[in-house]
């Protein structure tokens, strides 16, 4: 066993401690040509989200839980594609963002109380993982950040969304019979969602590339998934579709798109200002966390909560209380003075 904790970098009671699995099924976009590790790697790197959530939450109460019940008694199986699309519609109602455009679905996801985490897969066929956690019946969602720009980020993370709304009670049995289905429901919802059937298409009046390009800008979206939309909404015939994919693959747009590079990825922050709250406040040091709380490694737990490398290593912020000066009653003394500064 020890020769093993060094090995993988994990304290002993790794090995000891209750472990995170779930007969739940786990959603993700499984290929023919995606290796069985790769699978089983992103795997464990969810149940380790998941260990880290649930410690947490021990110190901090998270966002509530806040994933409408769009099924009711209904299943998966009998959604039509026109249900998908009020479903997305509905969902943004209950989220209060509006039909324009969803400038942050990570952030989103956050508020509605889904616990989300970002790690490199080390493989680009795998894009994300979802499911829905036993102990604390809490969507968790990992995203990859391999070849990552954000329009895919948006789409990853509005396809993992509709996982944890359409398939809560997908059993792995079913999951491996109607993977097809499953997909094809969650890429229709993520679509749906990101670029709604009541305002998106009245945006578009010629479909080129040039004006899909341009109201990525605005939507934030990729160009080949716009694409599909306007398909999927017969707001383009079959055969125009293939030549606008055609004359995309030309231009070389399957490797990187036009405005890739134009924003910056959002990081998931639940995670990382929980463990700066417990440590800044002394409900726990850094060190403890490690040597009490978590079983992995220090790198494996700042990758997962997106904390900047070596936080662990890294002093704790110093919290200074600020006194009214004696004698003087700092609630008394009236509204305060905004002292402007000079603009240089």
């Amino acid at each position: 066993m020890t020769a093993l904790t060094e090995t993988l970098q994990v304290r002993r009671e790794f090995f000891l401690r209750p472990t995170y699995q779930s007969e739940r099924a786990l959603f993700y976009r499984s290929l023919s040509s995606t290796l069985v590790r790769d699978i089983d790697y992103q795997e464990s790197q969810l149940r380790w989200l998941q260990e880290i959530s649930s410690i947490l939450q021990h110190y901090v109460d998270f966002p509530s839980i806040d994933v409408p019940d769009v099924l009711g008694k209904s299943s998966y199986k009998q959604l039509r594609d026109e249900d998908i699309e009020s479903i997305a519609l509905d969902l943004r109602r209950h989220w209060k963002i509006g039909e324009g455009p969803c400038t942050d679905m990570v952030a989103l996801l956050e508020r509605a109380g889904m616990i989300v985490g970002s790690i490199e897969m080390g493989t680009a066929k795998l894009d994300g993982v979802c499911t829905w956690s036993n102990a604390e019946d809490r969507p968790h969602v990992l995203l990859a950040t391999d070849k990552m720009s954000f329009p895919r980020r948006q789409m990853d993370a509005a396809h993992e969304m509709a996982h944890a709304v359409l398939h809560k009670n997908v059993t792995r049995d079913e999951l491996k019979k109607d993977l097809k289905q499953i997909e094809a429901q969650a890429f229709r919802l993520a679509s749906a969602f990101l670029l709604p059937s009541t305002t998106y298409p009245r945006e578009v009046r010629r479909p080129s590339l040039a004006v899909l390009q341009t109201l990525k800008e605005r939507w934030r979206v990729s160009i080949k998934a716009q694409i599909k939309r306007l398909a999927d909404l017969r707001l383009i015939p079959d055969g125009y579709e293939v030549d606008l994919y055609k004359l995309y693959s030309a231009k070389g747009w399957n490797r990187e798109e036009p405005l890739d590079r134009e924003w910056p990825l959002t990081e998931p922050r639940i995670l990382a200002n929980a463990l700066n709250l417990i440590a800044n406040a002394g409900v726990r040091t850094k060190a403890d966390l490690l040597a009490v709380e978590f079983t992995m490694s220090a790198g494996d737990v700042e990758n997962l909560a997106s904390l900047p490398p070596g936080w662990f290593s890294a002093p704790a912020a110093e919290v200074v209380q600020l006194k009214a000066p004696p004698g003087r009653d700092a609630l008394s003394q009236g509204p305060g003075v905004v002292v402007p500064f000079s603009r240089k």
